[in-house]
């Protein structure tokens, strides 16, 4: 342990303003703190370091994050600095509707503000479950202190029956399979216990990980960190060294607006594309860029898939896990390969760049990391279509889909919203085949609320029993990172607002052209200016709260649903607050 005084004051840190204060103020703050047990010597001229941590026995994501929290504690007083744990609101997708999407600004604003509020000079963030990860770094790069984030980790690979199965891809596969009934309830309930075997979030390339794989991107968290199993001790090993570091960055001054530049942005596509991310990423990137006032139009992401090649085979897309991801080299194994695509020079929380951070990393198994002589695909995985039936674009996880669908006309059948979807999709009489595209309205940011996961929609069983596995599938909605298939989501604007969507009716003839980027809705124009004229809002579901307050700020898909007023920058003032 470094020497560091016990007393005297350090006018460069935020929390001198509480402790080192020689007036009443600092008496309070000081007698408050002492009160649970510590003395002088534990805080007294050392860096105070947050551990915000989304914990939560509501959240299987996060539960385990309490532990983590004790060895980031441990690296945080090897380094000679003061760790205070403090808890913020947690989001987990598998209990909590409609949507953790409708919470993501809420936590974010807990966090920003907590950090605020607190005489922190630095913050580990905990983050586990998929929206814990964007909400923690928005809300930290809002305040602008220091600030490292260390991820909760992958889920082991489910098992059923010699199989190795990922959560919840395999729960869409096997669910059409019972379905259909190619499978019997027993197998279902054998799935249901082998597939979630250990503490961490879903262990396919869904939103949890892809996040926690942009957030290394980024440089925001330890290289190599990204795809530790949760139950691996390592992840623990990586928690300590997370609280070490922090100390470094608070004595450098690092902070996240001198870490999340455009340069770190688009290295951060670069590797969602690599790795055949989740859709999800789009809308939480340009939330961060937003926050720290950097411009990252929703075009960008689809100017970076051409030139950027797909080389991580993870399902939903492909065939391993994350445990296998991580066995076979991880993110730095993926960013050495596409080196010549990346911005070499960009910073990262490690205290080094991005180019000594992948030196020397390699692929420990070609199977599950392709080199980008020999990928999977030599383009992205996201695309970015624009079209009369999106006019502010929508995207498309094209490596998840059927190629047949790619380039495809068919006809609409209409769904209201997610209720009148649920009722009618495996009615006998529903009139739909194979070439039919399905459409889903009502299931945005305002419509929903909150831009739920219903993006998916599933395949009518009638067509399920006669053998077809993908339908093009369109809605204003988003859908899980696990989810596969012919889906084009997050359509702007959304059919709530008065978005094209709205107007689409049941035959509509409707066109998707992916090599031209192109999603249209083939409907003379004056049908659909006579349409638009008899159109009307749907009535809102919230007055009050916090529902209230989304429904009035949030920002479209392709602005990353923020809250209008929470974009561009507003750090931290360092203001002496005073009880008298």
């Amino acid at each position: 342990m470094r020497n560091v005084p016990d007393s005297g004051p350090n006018e460069d840190r935020r929390s001198a303003e509480w402790f080192d204060r020689r007036d009443l103020d600092g008496f309070l703050h000081r007698s408050w703190l002492k009160s649970t047990g510590v003395t002088d010597h534990a805080f007294r001229g050392r860096p105070v370091i947050g551990i915000c941590n989304c914990w939560s026995e509501l959240v299987n994501c996060n539960v385990h994050l309490r532990g983590l929290a004790e060895s980031v504690k441990r690296g945080v007083l090897q380094a000679g600095a003061f760790p205070l744990e403090f808890p913020v609101l947690s989001l987990g997708e598998s209990l909590m509707k409609p949507t953790t999407m409708l919470y993501r600004n809420l936590m974010a604003m807990d966090v920003e503000e907590s950090i605020r509020a607190y005489p922190l000079d630095g913050v580990v963030l905990l983050t586990g479950c998929d929206k814990t990860n964007p909400a923690s770094i928005m809300g930290a790069a809002s305040a602008d202190i220091p600030a490292i984030v260390v991820t909760g980790g992958p889920m082991l690979n489910g098992r059923w029956r010699g199989r190795e199965i990922g959560s919840c891809s395999d729960c869409w596969h096997y669910y059409e399979e019972l379905r259909a009934g190619r499978i019997t309830e027993a197998d279902w309930v054998e799935i249901e216990n082998g597939m979630s075997r250990s503490n961490g979030h879903c262990m396919t390339m869904g939103t949890a990980s892809t996040m926690a794989c942009v957030t290394e991107a980024l440089g925001l968290t330890l290289p190599g960190g990204a795809a530790i199993p949760a139950v691996d001790a390592r992840r623990h090993h990586l928690a300590e060294s997370a609280g070490r570091q922090i100390v470094e960055l608070v004595e450098a001054g690092t902070k996240p607006s001198d870490i999340l530049t455009r340069e770190a942005l688009e290295n951060a596509i670069r590797v969602l594309h690599a790795i055949s991310g989740s859709t999800n990423a789009i809308l939480h990137l340009m939330a961060y860029a937003g926050r720290v006032g950097v411009e990252l139009p929703l075009q960008l992401f689809d100017e970076l898939c051409a030139s950027t090649p797909w080389l991580v085979d993870l399902k939903p897309a492909g065939r391993f896990l994350m445990e296998d991801f991580f066995y076979a080299g991880g993110v730095p194994a993926v960013m050495a390969q596409i080196e010549d695509l990346l911005h070499l020079d960009a910073i990262t929380v490690s205290g080094r760049t991005v180019r000594e951070n992948i030196a020397g990393a390699e692929i420990l198994d070609p199977e599950v990391i392709r080199t980008s002589e020999d990928p999977l695909d030599v383009g992205g995985a996201l695309v970015v279509l624009r079209g009369s039936l999106c006019p502010d674009g929508a995207v498309m996880k094209i490596t998840a889909a059927d190629p047949r669908l790619l380039a495809h006309e068919g006809r609409a059948v209409v769904f209201e919203d997610i209720h009148d979807l649920a009722a009618r999709v495996d009615d006998p009489e529903l009139v739909c085949d194979a070439s039919s595209v399905m459409v889903l309205r009502n299931a945005g940011p305002i419509g929903a609320p909150g831009m739920p996961e219903w993006g998916h929609l599933p395949i009518p069983s009638k067509l399920l029993r006669e053998g077809v596995s993908d339908l093009l599938r369109i809605s204003d909605a988003r859908m899980s990172g696990t989810s596969y298939g012919a889906v084009v989501l997050h359509v702007a604007p959304e059919s709530a607002v008065g978005g094209p969507l709205a107007l689409v009716r049941d035959g509509d003839l409707i066109r998707l052209d992916v090599s031209e980027r192109r999603l249209d809705l083939v409907v003379d124009e004056a049908e659909l200016a006579a349409r638009r004229a008899s159109w009307e809002p749907p009535s809102r579901k919230d007055v009050r709260g916090f529902r209230r307050l989304h429904l009035d700020h949030v920002l479209q898909a392709n602005e990353g649903c923020d809250f209008d007023f929470l974009r561009g920058k507003a750090a931290v003032v360092r203001d002496a607050v005073t009880y008298l």
